[in-house]
């Protein structure tokens, strides 16, 4: 009987299960759209739907919640302030799971996580701006 398993293990240890947690949240607060396993997928959902309602209520607490939860301010103030405007209205369900096939190497089911109105340009967050460089050519001094 399975009676009070609450989670899902994830086949790893609680610490290595947290990190993965708190990693995976970071990742989907910067680049808004993450792809990951299915089942890792569906561990994060209801965990990113808490920190946007915790971002919601405007609180010290609840920053101090935020910024333990995440472990870094920048996640934690895009929440606050960009997150949270964003689904003022909406009462939940602020992401959505989208499956995405199976993996070459194990077939293991893969899905893309991503919030429901998403800005796509966040994904670009890390990619540096290709700057073209014209070379000029020195003079040659003989």
């Amino acid at each position: 009987m399975r009676h009070g398993v609450a989670h899902k293990k994830l086949n790893r240890t609680s610490e290595h299960r947290k990190a993965l947690l708190k990693n995976m949240l970071n990742s989907l607060i910067k680049y808004e759209q993450i792809t990951t396993t299915l089942p890792k997928a569906k561990f994060l959902k209801p965990q990113a739907d808490k920190i946007i309602t915790l971002g919601k209520k405007d609180s010290l607490q609840n920053m101090r919640l935020l910024v333990s939860k995440l472990q870094d301010v920048k996640s934690a103030n895009k929440v606050k302030k960009t997150l949270s405007k964003r689904y003022i209205s909406r009462k939940g369900g602020y992401t959505r799971i989208i499956k995405a096939g199976f993996r070459y190497g194990d077939k293991a089911p893969m899905a893309v996580i991503e919030f429901v109105d998403r800005d796509v340009e966040a994904k670009k967050v890390d990619r540096k701006k290709k700057e073209k460089k014209v070379e000029e050519k020195a003079p040659i001094k003989s």
